[in-house]
């Protein structure tokens, strides 16, 4: 299977690796997009990451999912509308979404958090309310597609969530 992490300044690291090395391990091919390509990107604990494609030219249906690391990237990528596109298309095509800490944002700029049960790191609660989703405090949630999760202590559980999703 095809993945796309997304990418941008000030990713919390750890949720942008971990996912990026369990996806490679369950064998699927990953694509780090971005709203550029090519494009070096700096986490919020100083690891780079250059982007292998760019949102404006990644094709949703090339795609078997996406994942949205957090930390403060997810303001920065919901900036960049063909991110945002991205995202809702391959949500709308019933792929799997996942996002992690404020990666949730993503899926609320979206639209794709209407009526559905997710989590994230609380203190974008109040959005994915606003954004029409039932917010639950839990480790991981699987509604649907959508897989999200609060923080990087959530790690495990959610590439477990994700990786059984997608098989491998």
């Amino acid at each position: 299977m095809r993945i796309a992490v997304l990418v941008a300044d000030l990713f919390e690291d750890v949720e942008l690796w971990y996912p990026y090395y369990r996806l490679l391990e369950a064998g699927h091919s990953v694509d780090l997009v971005g709203c550029e390509t090519d494009t070096t990107h700096t986490g919020k604990q100083g690891t780079s990451v250059t982007t292998t494609a760019a949102a404006s030219s990644a094709d949703p249906a090339d795609y078997d999912a996406v994942v949205v690391p957090g930390g403060f990237s997810p303001d920065y990528m919901r900036r960049c509308q063909p991110m945002v596109d991205l995202v809702r298309e391959v949500g709308e095509a019933g792929k799997p979404v996942a996002a992690i800490c404020h990666g949730p944002w993503m899926l609320a700029s979206a639209g794709l958090t209407q009526g559905r049960k997710v989590t994230s790191y609380p203190s974008i609660r109040t959005d994915l309310a606003n954004a029409g989703g039932e917010w639950v405090d839990e480790e991981v949630v699987h509604d649907g597609n959508l897989i999200t999760s609060r923080r990087p202590d959530d790690l495990p559980a959610f590439m477990r969530e994700v990786v059984s999703t997608l098989g491998g």
